[in-house]
Parts: C-alpha cells; structure tokens; sequence
C-alpha cells in the first residue's frame, strides 16, 4: 500500500511539475472577452512576425466557443501555433461557397471560399474545428485551404461537404484529425501525410482528388486511417485524379462498407490511368477489396509500405520531420 501510495503521489507530483513549466500562451482568444482578443483573426494579424526557428513560437489559445469568422494566416505570419482547448468545443466557422456573388456580382469562386486560409510556413494546429456550413446543396465549399509548407495538425477536425480540405501546396502533416465531406473533399497539389485520422463520407463521391504534378514523388499518404459513412448505403471512391499524376496511398486503413470495391475511378481520363499513382497495402475491413480494385492501380510491396515513413514522404531537401 506504501508503495502504491508513493508511485501514486510521484505521478502526482510529475504531472504537477510538467503543468507547472509548461510555457503560457502568449496571446488568449476568448469569445466572451476574457482574453486579450475576441477573434482569432485579430490575434492572427497581431502576432510578431518571427523569421526563424530560434525565435521560437508565437502561441495562441483559442478558449472553447463558436468564432463565425475568416481567418487568414498571412505568409510573414510563420512559427505561429494555433491550439483550441477542445476541438469540438472550439469551432472556427464560415459559410462562403463557389457561387457566392462578389461585390462585382460575379461568383467568387472555389478558392476563395476558405474559412481559414493558410499562407504562413511553419505553422501547428491544435484541438480545433474549422468548418465550412455552406451545407450539401451550395458545391464547393472549403473549411481549410494550405499554401505554406511544413505545417502541422493534429486533434483538428475539418467540415464540410464538396471540396471541405484543400492541400494546395506544400508539405502538410496530420495527425489524429477528422475530416468530413462528400466529394472531392481532400484534394490539391501538395504532399500530405495522414496518420490515425479518420475520413468520414458524409453523401457518398470521392474521398480524394489529387493534382499532384509529376515531378513530385509523393502526393497523399494515408496510414491507420479509418474510413467510415454517415449511412449504409452511401459508397465512395478511394480517389480521383483532378490531375493526371495524381499520387494517393492507403497504408493499413480501416475501410467501411461504404468503399466501392474498384476503389477508384479515372474521371473520364484514360490517359491518368497510365500515369496516376493510386495504391494501397494491408487495408482491413469490409471496404478491403484488392481483388476487385481497378487493374490500373498501381501494385506496392509490404517493404515499400513500410518506408513510406513520415520522415520519408514529408522531409525533403530540409529533412523535416513533423513528429518531433
């Protein structure tokens, strides 16, 4: 009993001390204005612009609550972290879609629809929703989209229907994150990773449309991901190709019912079915189907898929490596 009661109060006591030197945030949002701002724009656009790694990282809390705004993480922003309390009580939303009138009167189009928009490198992400609530009948529609490179998410959830996640460039990790929509909901040029996340089809479609160009040797890469649907009887496919290089993998992926056995489609290109990359390994579940996945997806071994490491899709010429 001494003993129990030793370890006990040491964990205690550990966990006191890790609180205890835990850096403060340096900048609180608080929607009821108990924070220094009541928007995250407002803290966004008053953060330092920090040029390099050994300045450090500018950290903004986001305390749980609804902020209905646009955020734009502007290119000089970089070395920003974003950390909400809860993620699905710390909600970032907006409802801007591709039809909505500009003030020309003309549609302003998909890739201004973002809630959050991000620019900036070097950026995290923590415990928070962006959501688009634009809703299923507006089409495109974007929660996040991402331009800067290294950036990083983890705990996150993004909502929205058509087109909810762009990846438009760079490098992109994503850890733990839910991601909701119907078609073409996780789509773009950039090479991202996808770990632990799961993929929710919300009305059916495409779970991915990649445009990654061919000079780039990765595009997606999902790995002990989860697939799942709000209903039985909606089927999606596992991808396709918005380009024709296009490069997504699944790597030891939960796949529901609601995964169409031929897994992929073409988009009416048979040319991207010489050239696009589409493969997957040690898939489980009743959307696991190698044998009746289309002819033109690409075989990998286990050895490949083992490789196919963060540290090694994601590090480039720098050697980024976004698990540390």
């Amino acid at each position: 009993m001494r003993r129990i009661a030793f370890l006990a109060f040491f964990l205690a006591a550990s966990l006191h001390l890790a609180a205890a030197t835990a850096r403060p945030p340096d900048t609180i949002v608080a929607a009821d204005g108990s924070g220094q701002y009541t928007t995250v724009r407002a803290a966004i656009d008053a953060a330092p612009q920090l040029t390099h790694q050994g300045a450090g990282r500018w950290t903004i809390l986001v305390k749980s609550g609804t902020y209905r705004e646009i955020v734009y993480i502007q290119r000089e922003k970089r070395f920003i972290s974003l950390v909400g309390e809860d993620a699905e009580k710390t909600v970032i939303t907006f409802d801007l879609f591709n039809d909505y009138p500009a003030p020309d009167g003309k549609p302003i189009a998909t890739f201004r629809t973002p809630t959050v928009i991000l620019d900036a490198d070097d950026f995290t992400m923590e415990n928070l929703t962006i959501a688009n609530t634009a809703g299923p009948k507006k089409g495109q529609a974007l929660a996040l989209r991402v331009d800067g490179d290294r950036a990083t998410f983890r705990r996150c959830r993004f909502l929205g229907y058509q087109d909810t996640l762009l990846v438009n460039r760079g490098r992109h990790y994503f850890e733990e994150c839910y991601i909701a929509g119907s078609t073409d909901f996780i789509f773009g040029g950039a090479t991202a990773y996808f770990e632990r996340c799961t993929i929710h089809t919300l009305l059916g479609g495409y779970l991915t449309a990649a445009s990654t160009p061919d000079f780039a040797p990765y595009g997606y890469v999902f790995r002990r991901c989860k697939i799942t649907g709000e209903s039985p009887e909606l089927k999606t496919y596992l991808g396709r190709p918005w380009r024709d290089h296009a490069q997504t993998i699944f790597l030891f992926t939960e796949m529901s019912a609601h995964v169409r056995p031929e897994g992929w489609d073409n988009w009416k290109k048979p040319y991207a079915e010489k050239v696009s990359r589409y493969s997957e390994f040690g898939s489980t579940g009743p959307g696991a189907n190698p044998t009746a996945r289309v002819s033109w997806a690409k075989p990998i071994t286990e050895a490949e898929a083992l490789a196919l490491t963060p540290q090694k899709v994601l590090g480039g010429s720098d050697g980024w490596d976004p698990t540390k």
